[in-house]
This record gives C-alpha cells, sequence and structure tokens, in this order.
C-alpha cells in the first residue's frame, strides 16, 4: 500500500499492486486495472520511488 495526495489536498492509502497506468498529462493519473483514475499531486517518478519501497519492505528477508 503507498500513500497519496489527491489534488483537492486528502491523502488516501492506495493497492500499488492494482495499479494498471501512471501518466503525466501533465497532472499525474493513476488508473487502477478496475478503470478507476485518480489524480494526484506526486510525479510518476515519485509513485515509482513509493511503490519500489514498499515491495522493499514486504519482500525484505528477515534474519533468523
Amino acid at each position: 500500500m503507498i500513500e497519496l495526495t489527491r489534488f483537492g489536498g486528502g491523502r488516501f492509502v492506495l493497492n500499488s499492486d492494482l495499479i494498471e497506468a501512471v501518466e503525466a498529462n501533465p497532472d499525474t493519473v493513476v488508473t487502477m486495472v478496475n478503470g478507476h483514475r485518480y489524480v494526484v499531486k506526486e510525479t510518476p517518478g515519485d509513485i515509482i520511488e513509493k511503490v519500489v519501497e514498499f515491495k522493499r519492505r514486504v519482500f525484505e528477508v528477515i534474519p533468523r
């Protein structure tokens, strides 16, 4: 899950596994696999970084 900011200012958490596309034209639009679209303040690069960091935390190997 990643936290994003709606253009109206509200923060929300999004399941990054369900992102189909992220595009900037010029506002950043996140399209989900179910067709829902979100216009957010973050850039596509910011979203990629958030997804990578989330995946890193999820798949981090904990020493035994």
